[in-house]
């Protein structure tokens, strides 16, 4: 079973390759990339793991029913199975 370590461990390989493909190029909204790169796949994950049950993907997600609808709707992610 992967965890939190694992998944950093992962994240900071991809980190590291991102530098080095960057050639001396500044690096420019990290943060924000990483994130948007992230958000999207899992919230669809979860959602497909719920059976779409937003209620249910809200609290695996941890985070307000309310919050997943309003990210939903910003990524554009499909519910109608």
């Amino acid at each position: 079973m992967i965890n939190e370590h694992e998944l950093s461990r992962y994240l900071i390989r991809c980190l590291d390759k991102y530098f080095h493909d960057l050639d001396k190029q500044d690096p420019r909204f990290l943060h924000k990339m990483v994130i948007d790169s992230i958000e999207k796949p899992l919230i669809e994950y979860i959602l497909e793991k719920t059976k779409f049950n937003q209620t249910e993907a809200a609290k695996v997600l941890g985070m307000n029913r309310n919050t997943l609808r309003k990210k939903i709707q910003l990524f554009n992610i499909s519910i109608n199975q």
